[in-house]
């Protein structure tokens, strides 16, 4: 089974600015992420950016690199674009790899692209993983993602959902029930080029405005999403320089 990884990288983050470029271990960051990328199954692997700095870094180290439109609104606008100028099939596959996940297991981006390959009534696919904590069940900033036996997904949200209304209604609760199924929302995707293209047709929906979430635009226009617990841990990417700090203890050591 053949897809493609692009790996979109903004130079402009608000709270990171120049984050693909930042270095970790000796390289630039996102060289850490094509590498990574790189050692999956996918036939090529794309960097995708609107800025000649990440551009001319990249091809140093040897990635393709697709320049894109400055003017798009989110990573899957920029997908739907890099998808246009390879030519890509409506059938194929493509996974988002996010620029700032210089720790992602290469296994899940296999898992990400066999699932969506597999269940061929979803026209994206993604990955979770157990909420233990009740501070992370309760935090806004973990995503939050309910499906049904399935796998289809039914609901992302910023609030704990599911809501355990029995156990919350104890005094002075601050464990999660044993057992509890929630599961936290990690930002892998898995595309065919067709929802891509459909997708930048769309305009922004009611409950992605509400949430600030861009995958509720996928399901209130009645497509399915597929979710399945990851295969590897995947840890968390690079938002503020405080990640900085913690991915570069990691590999430095």
């Amino acid at each position: 089974m053949s897809f493609y990884v692009v790996i979109p990288a903004r130079y402009a983050s608000t709270r990171l600015p120049a984050k693909p470029l930042k270095e970790i271990a000796g390289k630039p960051m996102i060289q850490h992420v094509y590498e990574r990328a790189s050692k999956s199954n996918a036939a090529q692997v794309i960097i995708a950016t609107d800025d000649v700095r990440i551009e001319s870094v990249a091809k140093g180290f040897g990635a393709r690199v697709c320049m894109t439109s400055a003017a798009h609104n989110s990573g899957t606008d920029r997908l739907q674009e890099v998808a246009a100028q390879l030519g890509l099939k409506p059938d194929d596959i493509i996974v988002n790899v996010q620029g700032d996940e210089p720790l992602i297991p290469p296994e899940v981006i296999n898992q990400v692209a066999n699932n969506l390959a597999a269940n061929t009534y979803a026209s994206v696919a993604t990955l979770s993983e157990p909420i233990h904590s009740l501070d992370d069940f309760r935090n806004p900033n973990i995503v939050k993602a309910v499906a049904d036996q399935t796998g289809k997904a039914l609901y992302f949200s910023r609030a704990p959902i599911p809501w355990p209304r029995d156990h919350f209604a104890q005094a002075e609760v601050s464990v999660l029930p044993a057992e509890f199924p929630a599961q936290r929302h990690i930002g892998i995707y898995a595309y065919r080029v067709a929802l891509l293209n459909r997708f930048i047709t769309w305009p922004q929906a009611t409950l992605e405005k509400i949430e600030s979430l861009e995958q509720l635009r996928v399901l209130a226009n009645g497509e399915a999403i597929h979710i399945a617990e990851a295969c590897a841990q995947v840890p968390g990417g690079v938002d503020t320089e405080a990640d900085l700090m913690r991915v570069k203890a990691l590999l430095e050591n």
